[in-house]
């Protein structure tokens, strides 16, 4: 450092850029100080300056600083090289270097053994002969005396054990309240084998080797367990009620084996690569030893891929045991094509593409598992009024916020695993950095959107699913869900469209983009398309106006001009009529006109009989008063009739028959069964009391006996041919 600031202060900044040009000869300035030491004339003619300068240079400290200089210079230059480097020659670089690694692999086989037993005698040489057997007793001692104490923990709570296999787990309060209890016994757990391995390990002092590896391993072993205890919490092999991820039992068995095997050899594998450098193993010697160990993980992935548990099958109704398959389908071909892809990545080096399929094939995954499991926990009670099919308010919050959370994860994970500094590249004001800077801002925009929307959705399906039964007509409650059934979709789409449009516009501002000509634009485009679609909009406006004069709802019957039906749906310019033959009409609001509702409050029904002149009219008015209080006592008719039949009189005096009218108010809609019924008791009711029903008939009448005798003679002469 001395020498460095010598030549700052000596030479200034012109000096330095000579230093770094004669760095860049390379060997020749050596040469050429030593030819100048060995003339026998150099001495007398370099100046005093020029024997400093040469002297300087051969500092070993100034020669660091001077490859440091030249060092950051080039790495300031780099990206103009790269930029300026065509895609063939940084293919070729890349291949290069892939190839350059194999070579190193290859020439490191032979010598393996050797770093091997190199190993070995540095263990014999810092253990003992018996450094081994030594070092595998005190791993075997201290990892069963964290069994031991594990054991003691469980054994002692015995009784909390039992009390969190009895909890409730029907309600959500109680699901979460027991599932947080099991959460803290097996922390406790964990803790309990952590207090008994590696915190007395830890108490006594070690010979350095000897303490490097039983507690790197002592490591590795409670990883194991780590991972045993967390999938047992998770997958509940031995419970199915526990079980958070909902899988079957056989199911939950395997993954758990395939999960412990997989996290214990990953962890074990980690510590012996990481013992090698302690050992005095080369880098490529330990890269064979880490790929070696890498295929016992890929092993035990496909394994799990190929013989992974399929789908319960029913035979007959009855659910069977779910069955093993070898590698059959699409998503068992695509996985295996990932892992072992992943293998080979790892080999070669391919950082980038590594982690890129990493993400790709963990991220759904991940999000799928989350998804099902917080559905799981978090599945209301089942509810007579809300299916249990449609997901809560707080289900869809949690599974989209995690789900948001794993997705900006795995954007860090990429960052980093691609070796750039996000937070670095957002604070430059390069285009890289703004870029950058604006596709995280768009992400989280989008995600934040996303769960607004969803959230938003389920709130309303379902706030229509418990709309859904209208319960006893003609009621406030009737009228209030049927109104609510005909708004909120409306509503909903609208939502929809405000989102996206307040998404885009965001999503465009953090990309640069001016918003503000895009919205006058949008605001000349709407006059624009207002004055060339004005039935169009006259649709919409007459459409608002009958919803806000509650004109007509969901499930009512209504009749317009020439059409008429059941209200099935709207849309923004239209209604949907089920006509009562079944066809369906599609009639936009500016065609409606004058709207008669024909399902509000109550109906007025008018009925009509004709009977003899000879009935007694008196008799026929106390049955029919009879029959209309026969028809409110009925409990089916009864909550649908608001007055009871009754007789209002004499409609008129026909031809044939007296005319006699009845009325009957019941709720819109219900009147035409009871009116077929009161029909048929009146049939029955008259019948029985002598009231006849009138209908045409016609009498030929003559003079005296004699004369209809003749008459009738002369007919019964006439039919007999035609009879013949």
């Amino acid at each position: 450092m001395v020498g460095a600031k010598v030549v700052s202060g000596f030479v200034g900044r012109r000096a330095a850029m000579i230093l770094l040009v004669l760095l860049s000869l390379g060997p020749t300035t050596a040469p050429a100080q030593a030819a100048a030491e060995k003339s026998p004339t150099g001495a007398a003619t370099n100046p005093p300056q020029i024997q400093l300068f040469l002297t300087l240079l051969a500092d070993p400290k100034v020669q660091e600083w001077l490859q440091q200089q030249s060092e950051a210079k080039a790495a300031g230059t780099s990206g103009q090289d790269i930029g300026n480097e065509a895609i063939s020659q940084a293919l070729d670089a890349r291949l290069a270097t892939i190839r350059a690694h194999i070579v190193a692999l290859t020439r490191a086989i032979p010598d393996f053994p050797n770093q091997f037993w190199r190993g070995h005698d540095r263990v014999s040489a810092d253990l003992g002969e018996n450094g081994r057997i030594k070092a595998l007793l005190l791993l075997g001692l201290f990892a069963g005396l964290g069994c031991a104490v594990e054991w003691l923990f469980r054994r002692t709570t015995r009784g909390v054990r039992a009390h969190l296999d009895a909890l409730p787990y029907e309600a959500v309060r109680d699901r979460l309240r027991a599932v947080a209890l099991r959460l803290a016994f097996a922390f406790g757990l964990v803790t309990a084998f952590t207090l008994g391995s590696i915190t007395p390990f830890l108490a006594f002092d070690w010979p350095p080797l000897l303490r490097e590896m039983v507690f790197g391993y002592l490591a590795a072993f409670l990883v194991a367990r780590v991972a045993s205890v967390v999938g047992h919490f998770l997958l509940a092999p031995g419970d199915e009620r526990f079980r958070i991820i909902p899988i079957d039992t056989m199911a939950a068995r395997f993954w758990h084996r395939r999960l412990v095997v997989f996290v214990s050899w990953l962890a074990f594998g980690w510590v012996t690569v990481g013992l090698g450098v302690s050992l005095g193993h080369s880098l490529e010697g330990r890269q064979l030893v880490a790929y070696t160990l890498g295929l016992g993980l890929l092993v035990i992935a496909l394994e799990a891929v190929w013989r992974r548990p399929s789908a319960p099958e029913t035979s007959g109704g009855t659910p069977q045991s779910p069955r093993h398959r070898f590698g059959r389908g699409v998503t068992n071909s695509a996985l295996s094509t990932g892992i072992v892809l992943l293998w080979m990545l790892w080999v070669v080096q391919a950082t980038a593409s590594l982690w890129l399929i990493l993400v790709i094939i963990t991220l759904p995954l991940a999000i799928g598992i989350t998804r099902r499991a917080i559905e799981n926990l978090l599945r209301p009670t089942v509810s007579p009024e809300v299916s249990d099919e449609l997901p809560s308010v707080h289900t869809v919050c949690i599974e989209r916020g995690i789900r948001a959370v794993l997705i900006i994860g795995a954007v860090f994970i990429l960052s980093w695993g691609w070796g750039i500094d996000l937070a670095h590249l957002r604070g430059q004001e390069t285009w890289i950095g703004r870029l950058v800077d604006s596709a995280l801002t768009v992400i989280v925009i989008l995600l934040i959107a996303d769960l607004v929307w969803h959230a938003a959705k389920a709130a309303i399906d379902r706030r229509l699913a418990e709309s859904a039964d209208l319960g006893q007509p003609n009621t406030d409650e009737a009228r209030r869900r049927a109104r609510i059934r005909t708004l909120l979709p409306i509503f909903r789409n609208i939502l929809l469209v405000v989102v996206i449009a307040i998404a885009t516009m965001m999503a465009l501002a953090a990309l640069g983009v001016q918003i503000g000509p895009l919205i006058a634009g949008a605001g000349v485009v709407g006059v624009a398309i207002g004055f060339g679609a004005q039935t169009f909009v006259r649709d919409v406006i007459a459409g608002m106006f009958y919803l806000m004069d509650d004109a007509f709802r969901v499930g009512e019957y209504i009749q317009a001009g020439n059409y008429k039906g059941t209200v099935e749906g709207f849309s923004i310019r239209s209604v949907k009529l089920r006509h009562h033959r079944g066809p369906v009409y599609t009639v936009p609001f500016s065609l409606l006109g004058a709207v008669q509702n024909q399902s509000r409050d109550w109906v007025i029904d008018k009925l009509m009989v004709g009977i003899t002149y000879d009935s007694n009219l008196e008799l026929a008015r106390k049955l029919i008063k009879k029959i209309g209080l026969e028809l409110k006592d009925n409990p089916d008719f009864a909550p649908l009739i608001l007055e009871p039949l009754k007789m209002q009189g004499v409609e008129n005096f026909g031809d044939f028959a007296v005319n006699i009218r009845m009325k009957m108010m019941t709720l819109p809609g219900e009147q035409f069964v009871i009116r077929r019924k009161a029909y048929a008791m009146i049939k029955q009711a008259f019948d029985e009391n002598g009231i006849k029903f009138a209908f045409p008939t016609v009498q030929v009448a003559g003079d005296g006996e004699a004369a209809t005798a003749a008459v009738g003679q002369r007919g019964l002469e006439l039919t007999k041919p035609a009879a013949a």
